[in-house]
């Protein structure tokens, strides 16, 4: 007997319908086994038919989803031969021996980790104390630490704001009690020593024009100057006759040559010069030449008088020491004192050459700077004297030191007219002071 088709998976016979035709068109009957093989396939559970749109056809039902037609489901059908029928009961007695053994609980086993090691093993135990001791340890918050910066940064910034404010309030306005005279300028009195700071190189002589002279040098120059300063009190002249005096000689000797025998003549007519530009009376020429021996004729005098003046291109009124010295002493609030050994160091500066490498307004500032470390004064070169003066005590050291050597052998030098000028009553006595040798110390 061969076996059918009928159980072969996938495929679907229109004869294998129950109740259906066969192909003579019989009616097909079922076995005497067919009972015990329908209660096996009652045991298979189907799944849940997928919900589906129904078509219909010609009167033929249709499933399939969104008008997709679904492929056909596998179904066991009933044995139709006797070796179908034994090969299906071996598979009956295995499943029903499946289901009849337990079930094993698969039980997932802990995973082995690796043993920790001891902390105490890798750790090193270390002192608190000795660690904040002997590390960079901060305990305080960074943050912390910067918000702590920015409030020493805001406290300098105020303090020196206040600094400022103080400073400004130290500072003594020395026009305020001018401004209803007329003569003390105090509207633009600023502006000219602002203008007589900025042409004061250029109206002095090189310190170093002794080199383009042939016949004198500059120990002539101190004798000269010198002799100039005694003739200058005898004929009781202003002061800024003097400054202006020596000012003339140097511009002149700069660019002009001059034999040893013309330079006393020099000297004189160089004070002519001055007093005609300074003093309300001037001395007459006849005056001059008795006071030099009559060493030169009228003429003599006069054609240097004209030499000079062209030499000079008539520019006489030049800033000199004595105009800043005027200037600095009143922003000082100088006593008369002050006043009178400032310009004996000013004075003992005319004489020496090397003190041609300072502006005028150096040598004003460290005279009084050097006068009131001699005196003693309690508020030596304060904020009001460094305003109007635009120099500091470091800018003024040098010069000051070199005033304090000029001092100290003024009294025993042969150049001694400045010393013998300031050693009367007149004068106050200055030259006698003691002199400020505690500026010569290289820790002041």
């Amino acid at each position: 007997m061969v076996g059918s088709n009928e159980n072969c998976q996938g495929v679907i016979m229109a004869s294998n319908v129950q109740g259906g035709l066969g192909a003579g068109g019989g009616k097909v009957t079922m076995g005497p086994n067919r009972r015990a093989l329908s209660t096996i396939n009652g045991n298979i559970v189907e799944a849940p038919a997928y919900p589906c749109k129904v078509h219909k056809r010609n009167g033929i039902t249709d499933k399939s989803a969104n008008g997709v037609k679904n492929p056909p489901i596998p179904i066991h059908r009933p044995i139709t031969s006797m070796g179908d029928s034994c090969c299906f009961r071996k598979f009956a007695a295995q499943m029903a021996t499946k289901q009849q053994q337990p079930t094993v609980e698969v039980t997932k086993q802990p995973v082995q980790t690796a043993p920790a090691k001891n902390e105490s093993e890798d750790c090193i135990i270390i002192d608190a104390e000795d660690y904040k001791a002997t590390s960079d340890y901060d305990p305080v918050p960074m943050f912390v630490q910067h918000t702590e910066a920015m409030m020493e940064e805001i406290d300098r910034m105020d303090a020196e704001m206040e600094m400022e404010d103080v400073e400004e309030t130290l500072i003594v306005d020395i026009d305020s009690a001018d401004k209803k005279n007329p003569l003390a300028v105090a509207e633009y009195i600023d502006d000219m020593h602002a203008y007589y700071k900025k042409t004061e190189s250029s109206s002095c002589a090189p310190p170093n024009y002794m080199e383009q002279q042939f016949d004198i040098n500059e120990r002539m120059r101190a004798i000269l100057i010198d002799w100039l300063i005694e003739v200058h009190y005898k004929f009781d002249l202003m002061e800024e006759t003097l400054y202006l005096t020596v000012n003339l000689i140097d511009r002149f000797l700069a660019v002009q040559q001059v034999i040893r025998k013309k330079l006393q003549l020099v000297g004189v007519t160089a004070m002519l010069l001055a007093c005609k530009y300074e003093e309300v009376s001037v001395p007459v020429v006849e005056d001059l030449i008795l006071i030099s021996d009559k060493a030169y004729t009228r003429k003599e005098v006069l054609e240097m008088e004209k030499l000079m003046i062209n030499t000079l291109q008539f520019n006489l009124p030049v800033p000199t020491a004595y105009v800043f010295m005027m200037r600095f002493l009143k922003a000082a609030q100088s006593d008369k004192k002050v006043e009178l050994l400032s310009f004996f160091m000013t004075e003992l500066c005319l004489v020496e050459y090397e003190m041609l490498r300072f502006p005028p307004s150096m040598l004003a500032a460290a005279a009084i700077f050097t006068a009131q470390c001699t005196l003693g004064v309690l508020n030596e070169w304060s904020k009001t004297c460094e305003k109007y003066s635009h120099y500091t005590r470091d800018q003024l050291l040098e010069c000051s030191r070199l005033m304090v050597s000029f001092h100290q052998n003024a009294a025993t030098g042969k150049l001694a007219g400045v010393h013998r000028k300031y050693s009367i009553s007149k004068y106050g006595f200055v030259a006698k002071c003691p002199p400020a040798s505690f500026l010569l110390e290289a820790s002041f």
